[in-house]
């Protein structure tokens, strides 16, 4: 499985973009909703993944299983890579519709210590 259709990837690159030219006209950041959640079948990572840059690192909430979620920047090379206990890759959540921006849903990851969606 791909990790990202071809339209998550157009939109998390878009965003990435927008989110650029507003730093460099000094505006407040685009507080996205994600394009895209990524999860281990065989362990507790979630990632909310709201941009993309054309170096392959994304933007997003992350969350590693140990009670501690945090927005930052993530390798896809690294996640890619990644395999759980198991050998299982990561996966797309083929059935996620974000329903809110990434800064709720950290506020509730932060709340749950775990990502909520």
């Amino acid at each position: 499985m791909t990790l990202f259709t071809q339209n998550q990837t157009q939109q998390l690159l878009a965003n990435c973009q927008a989110q650029i030219v507003r730093m460099d006209n000094g505006q407040p950041d685009i507080d996205f909703k994600p394009v895209v959640k990524l999860f281990t079948p065989d362990a507790q990572c979630t990632w909310l993944l709201t941009e993309l840059g054309l170096d392959d690192i994304a933007f997003g909430l992350a969350d590693l299983g140990m009670g501690c979620p945090e927005l930052g920047f993530i390798s896809m090379r690294e996640i890619r890579e990644l395999r759980g206990p198991l050998g299982l890759p990561v996966e797309r959540d083929l059935h996620f519709d974000a329903n809110k921006t990434l800064s709720a849903y950290a506020a509730d990851a932060r709340q749950h210590g775990r990502i909520v969606t």
